[in-house]
């Protein structure tokens, strides 16, 4: 028996460009930056190097009743919020709880609970510790959210494969539905790391900007003077149905989810693999293979491109090794210029405009490109662009720490 089709019927996004899909599209669009100076006073008290974060468009829990701004950790609020937003705008389907799951995931989980409930607990003392601090800093806490929101009854995982995380989850909903353990998913994943704690971290690493004089400017992927990733928090959420339950209630299809893969580089817990025909290129190898396509089927790429020195060119690499000469007629947006690197919560951010850029027909900008690096020769769309007519396929690449490697393969509807 075929596998059913699988399409997107509704997005959701709580984004460092906006509150909502619409909202972040727009400003994507625009080319306008997420990246701002952090204004709390810890970033100097902790003696920070890097001052600015790519924070959330707005405070989630001014989007969320009192009490369960209370009970969730910043991570399960974002979550939540972008959710309901795709649950809404997919009609709300009237599903079987018995046939709705749930492929969610995060990066780092819920930092803040964890953290502030140490301080607590220092300061304070075991008694001042709050009674809700397991269930809100437990990495499946935002699916457990949506789980019980919605009455989702069919399965709530939870991926956590650092930066490759929802892309991963997004590929996972895709197999669960072919396997028909739903007939709706909701797929998505959430971070919230703009804390003291990862910017020290990642400082010491050397993996962030540090380009404090201009933050807006900082997340420059393919440029010569890119210095290192921006920090991004928020979350992105998809709802994936198989094509004939869609149809049969009148669903709007976005897009079609056509394929998708997961590979592990085995080289090291940071670098990425820089071998051409390693594991990366298998990952979007194994993704077109899935969707039943070749390299030259594929007309637009959203890249990972953290704007790191040895990233971006390691997935330049790798996109040539796959794509050779057909990579100079693909279109390439990093919308990490725009966005920072939400971790964890990337790839459904960029699923999200993946999707939207089908439905609208239009790859977005890759803002901050002003020198571009010529060890990185490609076609990067520098300002809004149309997408050719009839099928359009777009593949979604994401890779984190650890060698994990996601990638996903939507088309036009």
């Amino acid at each position: 028996m075929a596998a059913p089709d699988i399409v997107v019927t509704g997005i959701g996004a709580f984004s460092p460009l906006g509150i909502n899909a619409s909202d972040s599209w727009t400003a994507l669009l625009a080319g306008r930056s997420g990246t701002r100076t952090l204004e709390y006073p810890w970033v100097q008290e902790l003696g920070l190097s890097t001052h600015f974060a790519a924070q959330a468009h707005a405070e989630p829990a001014e989007h969320l009743d009192r009490i369960e701004a209370k009970r969730l950790d910043r991570a399960a609020q974002f979550a939540l919020i972008a959710t309901r937003e795709a649950w809404a705008d997919a009609g709300s389907p009237d599903v079987d709880p018995a046939r709705l799951g749930v492929d969610w995931a995060t990066g780092i989980g819920n930092l803040w609970t964890l953290l502030t409930a140490w301080d607590t607990l220092k300061e304070k003392g075991a008694r001042r510790v709050p009674p809700m601090t397991v269930p809100m800093l437990m990495p499946n806490a935002a699916a457990a959210a949506i789980e019980m929101e919605f009455r989702a009854r069919a399965g709530a995982r939870t991926v956590v494969s650092a930066c490759a995380s929802s892309n991963e989850a997004i590929g996972n909903a895709l197999d669960h539905l072919r396997l028909g353990y739903a007939d709706v998913i909701i797929a998505g994943g959430t971070e919230a790391c703009v804390h003291g704690l990862p910017l020290a971290a990642f400082g010491q690493m050397q993996a962030l900007s540090k380009r404090n004089d201009a933050p807006e400017l900082a997340s420059r992927p393919y440029d010569s003077g890119r210095d290192g990733f921006v920090l991004g928090e928020g979350a992105a959420a998809l709802i994936l149905e198989r094509e004939d339950h869609a149809k049969a209630r009148g669903a709007t299809i976005y897009a079609r989810l056509l394929g998708g893969a997961v590979t592990s580089d085995a080289f090291h817990i940071s670098a990425p693999d820089p071998d051409p025909g390693g594991s990366v290129p298998r990952t979007m190898r194994l993704a077109l293979e899935d969707a039943g396509l070749t390299p030259e089927d594929v007309s637009h790429i959203n890249a990972h491109a953290t704007s790191t020195p040895v990233g971006d060119i390691a997935e330049y690499t790798s996109m040539r090794a796959v794509f050779g000469s057909h990579l100079d007629a693909i279109p390439v947006s990093a919308t990490k210029a725009a966005t920072g690197h939400l971790l964890g919560a990337a790839g459904a951010i960029e699923a999200v405009f993946t999707v939207t850029a089908l439905r609208e027909r239009i790859a977005p900008p890759t803002i901050n490109l002003t020198d571009p690096d010529p060890e990185i020769p490609l076609d990067v769309v520098t300002a809004p662009r149309a997408l050719p007519t009839g099928e359009v396929i777009a593949l979604s690449n994401s890779f984190g720490f650890g060698g994990h490697n996601a990638v996903t393969v939507f088309a036009t509807a």
